[in-house]
């Protein structure tokens, strides 16, 4: 193996969602300071009143999501703290720990609750909190699991999409993808579609569904393809989760570009480059997606026309996006919630959600906007 190979793979072993941008642009010989813009005064159009918050320990150094089940909410920290909390009230329904760290957030479908550690092995809790079974998927997870018909659905950090049985934990199938000769070591969003399938990107540009009952691929689309003369100038993989809005998908590329579709086939309606790994997100007639310089940009969802492109939060590193109401809410490296109009991009809006990073979509349910930090702090909002 060359040097220049070795040096490769050492790099894809250490890029990491949130530095990897910082990372390639080392390598590359940048040596610009990407230094945050300084925040301008918001007069707010509406506010996000605080209704309760709690902390859950601290997610650091991942990126942890909290979910959504029936009348309660899941959240989990880096060290192993697992609890249900009670969407109306912010009290604890049961919090318990898991026997090791874990690497992403919790799945659930509000009766079976998974939780993955670093090590691979996935602790299964019924809706009282009680551990009902574990097992171990051989491999290092770094996308959060999904609950949903039955299946728990864990992706593996070597390309292996796995089914177990959400009661007892068995091996239902497997679905193994090709290993990229080099890709992003990050969590891949998977977007779970009623009770049937789940839409995910892969490396390679590409992003496909997969359906839960047997793990078979239902249709694959490339969304971009790989440019460049090195390894790295050609990474372009899909790692956040796809959107979707009536029967159109969106997914956008990591140096590749972003696109729309239909969900039934998978057929792009348009695409045009662009390059985020923060994902998009929809109205009825519009995708909003944020590059790497943070500018956050809107697209028409039928034909891809540029709407309007907001930067002033350049380099503030902003998470992933949420699309409600006629508002775009984004957290951004530093605890802040900037609110943005759908229809202008002009900012509305601001809160101190606290001091850490949130990079974490925003999830609005119940009249209510959740949001959970890096430091572990969730907290419920009402906007008025």
């Amino acid at each position: 193996m060359t040097k220049f190979k070795r040096s490769m793979k050492l790099l894809s072993a250490a890029l990491i969602i949130g530095s990897s941008v910082v990372a390639l642009m080392a390598c590359s010989g940048g040596s610009r300071v990407r230094k945050p813009a300084e925040l301008t005064a918001v007069s707010n159009q509406f506010e996000l009143t605080p209704v309760w918050s709690i902390n859950v320990g601290s997610s650091d150094p991942f990126n942890f999501h909290p979910v959504v089940a029936g009348n309660a909410v899941y959240a989990a920290s880096h060290g192993g703290n697992l609890v249900k909390v009670d969407l109306d009230t912010g009290k604890k329904v049961w919090s318990v720990s898991v026997p090791e760290d874990l690497s992403v957030g919790p799945g659930s479908d509000g009766r079976t609750t998974v939780a993955v550690t670093t090590k691979g092995m996935v602790y299964a809790y019924d809706d009282s909190g009680k551990p009902i079974w574990n097992v171990s998927v051989g491999s290092e997870v770094l996308t959060e699991p999904v609950v949903a018909a039955g299946v728990v659905v864990i992706r593996a950090l070597d390309s292996r999409f796995i089914g177990l049985d959400a009661l007892t934990g068995a091996q239902k199938w497997v679905y193994q993808r090709q290993q990229a000769a080099l890709s992003l070591r990050v969590g891949y969003g998977m977007l779970p579609l009623g009770n049937e399938v789940v839409v995910t990107g892969f490396s390679g540009g590409r992003f496909g569904m997969i359906a839960l009952a047997n793990g078979g691929l239902i249709w694959e689309t490339p969304i971009s393809f790989p440019k460049g003369f090195s390894e790295i100038e050609r990474l372009n993989d899909v790692t956040a989760k796809p959107s979707m809005e009536g029967d159109i998908l969106c997914a956008v590329s990591y140096q590749g570009r972003i696109g729309c579709g239909q969900a039934r086939t998978g057929n792009l309606l348009w695409f045009k480059d662009y390059s985020s790994y923060t994902g998009t997100a929809q109205s009825s007639d519009m995708v909003f997606s944020a590059n790497e310089k943070s500018y956050v940009t809107a697209f028409a969802t039928k034909d891809g026309t540029q709407i309007w492109e907001n930067t002033a939060l350049t380099y503030r590193d902003v998470g992933e996006p949420l699309a409600v109401g006629k508002v775009l809410l984004m957290g951004d490296a530093q605890g802040y919630v900037h609110a943005f109009s759908q229809a202008n991009g002009d900012l509305l809006a601001r809160i101190r959600h606290d001091s850490s990073p949130i990079s974490a979509a925003p999830i609005a349910v119940g009249g209510l906007i959740l949001i959970q930090s890096q430091s572990g702090k969730l907290a419920a909002y009402s906007p008025k």
